[in-house]
């Protein structure tokens, strides 16, 4: 048995360097590193059970061919060179015809690693087509909310927890997203007695596990902030040196905004009690170094992008921006200032026609002069994780529009697919990793052979880009050459790794020396004024105010939707492992006990979720660890694991206020018996 050095690729901020343990070509176990500085030696529950998601029986062992109604999962296996000339003739004759913008690629993050995400969007960028504007179902409102506010730069490195004497998880439940620098917070709670604040809907693992857990109602995180800047102001604990020479537009915050948050008001908005909303406060303007973990779940709403620009202040006025081991973490990629174009954007027009990565079923429906005719899936799933689902799967079902699905799985977009390519998963793949939640950089060996005549998303691009007569040299070369191509022009800690270190298999810290949080704004500072706001038509200062259209749902049904990583089954890609879905149990809603009383429904029956949109059908858990109204629905699972359909079925794919991102917690809706075929016994048997 042989030991090998590979970086899990799951969508994940941690990017765990990993042990896979192989025989014969085949992965028998994985496990964390041990000599891994951050990831210290511990995968999460899920990535230590990817032996059997490699070796998962349900894989998909050779190219296939629908051969029965698009939808049916009805397929005949055919060779590989068969399929890539089919799916290259089809291209061509659609182009011929159309031009390139029908053809569209849909590469996602199922796969983080840099060149089998990057170089499938490379192959469409090259051809021409329409673009993908990825992202926008996840993390595209929060970015653009802290680009505009402290620029596109990297937040505090997770591992300065060391020198924080507060931590703060805003939004975000570390214990099943960020387990690592969960880790290092409790080592420093159990060693310093660091107090940690939790702030969230859910009582989630990590919220039981708090010093003080702040059950938030959801929508309301901007008002909260903007009360404690409040109470910072009232008892003379801004920083207003700080304030003057790193800051931005604060005067006509504290003039305009502050007066309209004191804590009666905040206490009203949020559903908290005002002693907690002044003790939180005042934790936090006592504190030396806080460090707000902010979460991208704030964000998924109406006005998530205002949400989370508020949160990310609270530092500016405490001056915690200037403190190793204060400030705010969101994201670090923004600083691996590698040459992400070199792999991304060989060539091809700077700018086409974009679809928007949440409206792909509109766009399927709508989108004309061409029309999509040919559309190209990688490492996403959009028939279960986009809003409007309905509108996606209406889409898929046209006729005249032919669909290649390239996934390790049948999964329900495939199952809509004219052809489906067997894909590889990254333990069986080339490739270099940084990470997105920490200051990491690793390149991860191939460690098994791939599953039956699988091919990673690197080699199917290259193959399809040489029958399309593409003939750039970033199509011709191995993974490691085409790596290598990212460090030219490169510029930072990155840009300096050390090359032979780092191919050799080696984790490299690419923390940019610390003299305080970087601010990449226009102005060079922390901007509670912004000019891009402003010429955006967006409100250039921080604010909360009720969203109308939230208000008028409200009116209408009763519950608010609440959705959420789940432990075992975070999403769709963990699906093909048995154990995991055993652990996780069926697709399951969570209601507070007054409301499942008041509907007369029971624990473990199966339940329908019902709006404007559609129904679904779900098995029913009663817990306290959600408020009354709420309707909380953990993970993205496959339909064919649900009583019925899946909760983006019921989603709006209507806009944030920032970044054009999905608004999944906007959504209103109400929950009563299961009517369909079925009952809760019997699908709680299943």
């Amino acid at each position: 048995m042989k030991s090998v050095r590979v970086v899990c690729a799951h969508d994940c901020p941690d990017m765990c360097s990993l042990i896979a343990h192989v025989e014969d070509g085949k992965v028998v176990r994985v496990q964390g590193d041990p000599d891994h500085p951050y990831t210290a030696g511990f995968a999460c529950g899920k990535v230590n059970r990817d032996a059997d998601l490699v070796n998962s029986p349900e894989r998909i062992r050779t190219p296939l061919r629908r051969v029965g109604a698009k939808g049916s999962g009805q397929f005949e296996a055919i060779g590989w060179d068969e399929a890539l000339d089919e799916i290259a003739t089809k291209w061509k004759a659609i182009i011929a015809e159309s031009g390139p913008l029908a053809l569209l690629g849909y590469a996602y993050s199922a796969h983080q690693g840099l060149m089998n995400r990057g170089l499938v969007n490379g192959l469409f960028h090259a051809l021409g087509s329409s673009r993908l504007q990825a992202g926008t179902v996840c993390d595209t409102c929060c970015e653009a909310s802290w680009d505009v506010t402290v620029g596109p730069v990297g937040g505090a490195d997770p591992e300065s927890v060391v020198h924080s004497d507060l931590v703060i998880a805003w939004g975000a439940d570390l214990a099943a997203t960020n387990v690592h620098f969960w880790a290092l917070a409790e080592e420093q709670r159990k060693k310093r007695g660091v107090p940690v604040v939790v702030i969230d809907p859910r009582r989630t693992r990590s919220a039981r596990a708090a010093d003080l857990y702040l059950p938030i109602r959801i929508g309301t995180d901007a008002a909260l902030a903007l009360g404690i800047m409040h109470i910072l102001v009232r008892d003379k604990l801004a920083d207003r040196a700080y304030i003057a020479s790193k800051t931005l537009g604060f005067d006509k915050v504290e003039c305009d905004i502050l007066p309209k948050f004191p804590p009666a008001r905040v206490a009203e908005i949020t559903g908290l009690a005002v002693q907690d909303i002044e003790k939180l406060a005042g934790l936090y303007g006592r504190a030396k170094a806080a460090l707000i973990r902010l979460g991208e779940g704030m964000t998924r709403l109406a006005q998530g992008g205002q949400a989370l620009r508020a949160v990310t202040l609270l530092p500016g006025v405490s001056g915690h921006y200037a403190v190793k081991g204060g400030g705010a973490l969101l994201l670090t990629a923004a600083s691996c200032d590698l040459n992400y174009a070199a792999v991304r954007k060989p060539s091809g027009p700077a700018a086409t026609r974009l679809v928007n990565h949440l409206r792909l079923g509109e766009a399927l429906l709508t989108m004309n002069d061409p029309p999509l005719r040919a559309l190209y899936i990688s490492a996403n799933n959009p028939a279960v994780t986009c809003p409007e689902v309905h509108k996606v799967q209406k889409g898929l079902a046209r006729e005249d529009l032919f669909t290649v699905v390239h996934d390790p799985f049948l999964t329900d977009t495939a199952r809509w697919a004219d052809i489906v390519l067997p894909a590889t998963s990254y333990l069986e793949t080339d490739d270099l990793y940084r990470a997105y939640g920490a200051y990491w950089m690793q390149w991860g060996q191939q460690a098994a052979k791939p599953y039956g005549e699988a091919r990673s998303n690197f080699d199917v691009a290259q193959a399809l880009a040489e029958r399309m007569g593409l003939t750039d040299k970033i199509f011709t070369l191995a993974p490691q050459q085409a790596a290598e191509e990212m460090f030219k022009g490169a510029t930072g800690p990155a840009a300096a790794a050390d090359r032979g270190k780092l191919f050799a298999g080696d984790p490299i810290h690419i923390a940019h020396d610390w003299d305080g949080q970087p601010f990449a704004t226009p102005s060079g500072k922390l901007e509670f004024y912004s000019e891009q706001l402003a010429s955006q038509g967006v409100s250039p200062v921080p604010d909360w105010e009720p969203d109308p259209i939230e208000v008028a749902d409200a009116a209408r049904w009763p519950m608010r939707l609440l959705t959420a990583p789940g432990y075992f089954q975070a999403h769709t890609a963990f699906s093909g492992v048995g154990f995991l879905r055993n652990r996780e149990g069926k697709p399951f809603c969570v209601l507070h006990p007054d409301d499942a009383k008041k509907r007369g429904l029971a624990d473990g029956a199966a339940v329908r979720l019902f709006n404007d949109r559609g129904e679904i059908g779900l098995l029913l858990r009663v817990s306290d660890e959600i408020q009354p109204g709420v309707i909380l629905v953990p993970g993205q699972r496959p339909t064919s694991e649900a009583v019925s359909g899946t909760i983006n079925m019921l989603c709006s794919d209507r806009y944030t206020d920032m970044g054009e991102g999905a608004t999944y917690q906007s959504t209103w809706l109400d929950v009563g018996p299961w009517t369909g075929p079925g009952t809760g016994a019997q699908q709680a048997a299943e």
